[in-house]
């Protein structure tokens, strides 16, 4: 009577898992560098709780070469509290758990449960106490290595999370860059219009007494008036445009926007950028790029996809181990009497699945020679984004050294009506008039000179962080 009990709570207990849980409640919500296998420790060593790798992403040492206490600080408070970031890096530790999760499916399950019962036999009037502990053990046997390659395949996924999270970074910090610089260049663009209304504002003020005295035809005053209008117009649009990019910069920086009237700033005149532009850049600078080994990797993953999708084609082995305690009182619950135990194997194949897994061999195949095309483009894209960007570096460079010749000229051409004007022979209006082509020139020396240090942050984005410090 005891063994079919045993049999029947047995066959009952198959069906069912019982697994202790524990729930632990982490209250660190700190970025740490995600875990690794043991495979990767060796390739990216990483301390818990630290955010060293996090600036290593944006290689802090070059932004030194921009000489800005207050960049480097943006910069690095942008790495610690940007949410994009942030959301990389949690993605980063989602991947690991998925490979965590795989990982363990290679790995033999084991489940383990108790129950008392109360039990009444037919024909019976007594009832029967019963104690039973049953356990069972399964394991697949990975002998194709299957499981082994949907693992491997995972891993790769969360490698390309981690260059996913660096490209991040990189961007970020590029976007911190780009923005400080351009609010600069809008601080020293709204002084020089204010200057030139002042201008306007003083040539207009002229006019009216001119007109008045008959000197100046009604239709001069007005065009004299319209280019005020026009000048406050565009000192009220540079005012706008720099509002919006310090609330960006703000959002950047993990901050309210309601903070940007505190956001602190260096000068255009007191920047003191320092980095030559290279006279070339070997195209083999693409191969430390994210997005590119990323791409490499997916071309990888793709692969080991279609070994997985034709290895479902072979038969399957499972091992089934069980083991039932059953007795009628718990002190003797644990004898080998009162213990019901078996072990068992199998092996499966795939006798009919309607084509499924022929259409899954071909959808793989097909994501592959996919993926393999996309890694082809990313390599393109990526030379020519190195060759944009020193393109646009040197030719800026040229072109702001012309300017710079230009308003060199503008300068001895204002110093020269200057001399004319105090000797009389030119009105002060005309002096004026002149003063207003210097600030429009010194408008576009500010404008360059942003634009080729906004130049030099598109090639450390377009190098991958790296230096660049080749033979110029």
């Amino acid at each position: 009577m005891k063994k079919v009990i045993s049999i029947a709570l047995l066959t009952g207990f198959i069906s069912m898992n019982f697994m202790p849980v524990l729930a632990v409640e982490n209250n660190n919500t700190s970025t740490a560098a995600p875990k690794q296998f043991k495979s990767m420790v060796k390739k990216n060593k990483k301390t818990k709780n630290s955010d060293e790798y996090k600036f290593a992403y944006v290689n802090m040492n070059w932004w030194d070469n921009f000489n800005d206490d207050l960049l480097n600080s943006y910069i690095e408070k942008a790495v610690l509290n940007n949410y994009d970031l942030k959301m990389a890096s949690i993605n980063v530790e989602e991947y690991y758990q998925n490979v965590k999760n795989q990982f363990a499916k290679e790995l033999p399950s084991a489940t383990v449960g108790g129950a008392p019962a109360f039990l009444k036999m037919p024909g019976k009037t007594s009832t029967e106490m019963s104690f039973a502990v049953p356990a069972m053990v399964s394991y697949e046997a990975d002998i194709f290595l299957k499981n082994r390659d949907k693992t491997k395949a995972v891993k790769k996924l969360y490698e390309g999370s981690k260059l996913d999270e660096r490209a991040a970074y990189i961007s970020i910090a590029s976007a911190v860059g780009t923005t400080y610089l351009n609010i600069i260049k809008l601080d020293k663009t709204i002084e020089l219009q204010e200057q030139i209304v002042n201008s306007r504002q003083s040539i207009y003020d002229l006019m009216l007494i001119r007109n008045k005295e008959g000197l100046t035809s009604t239709a001069d005053t007005i065009k004299a008036n319209k280019a005020l209008v026009q000048g406050q117009t565009d000192l009220i649009e540079l005012k706008k445009q720099r509002k919006k990019l310090l609330h960006q910069f703000c959002v950047l920086l993990g901050e309210s926007p309601e903070n940007a009237h505190s956001i602190e700033r260096t000068s255009l005149d007191n920047l003191n950028y320092q980095l030559a532009v290279p006279s070339q850049i070997p195209s083999e600078i693409i191969t430390q790029r994210p997005d590119y080994v990323r791409a490499e990797l997916m071309v990888e993953k793709a692969g080991i996809d279609v070994r997985v999708a034709k290895k479902e084609f072979l038969p399957s082995i499972n091992i089934l181990g069980l083991a039932l305690f059953n007795a009628g009182d718990i002190g003797s619950v644990f004898t080998t009497k009162n213990m019901l135990m078996g072990l068992a194997g199998g092996i499966m194949a795939p006798l009919f699945t309607g084509g499924s897994l022929t259409a899954n061999l071909r959808l793989k195949k097909a994501t592959y020679e996919r993926v393999l095309q996309d890694y082809y483009k990313t390599n393109l894209v990526a030379i020519q984004e190195v060759n944009d960007a020193l393109v646009a570096a040197k030719l800026d460079k040229d072109k702001m050294a012309q300017t710079m010749k230009q308003a060199e000229l503008e300068k001895s051409d204002y110093k020269y009506n200057e001399h004319k004007y105090n000797e009389g022979t030119i009105s002060k209006l005309d002096l004026i008039q002149y003063h207003e082509n210097l600030l429009t020139i010194d408008k576009l020396v500010a404008q360059q000179k942003v634009e080729c240090m906004v130049d030099a942050i598109g090639l450390y984005k377009a190098t991958g962080s790296k230096p660049y410090d080749y033979v110029n």
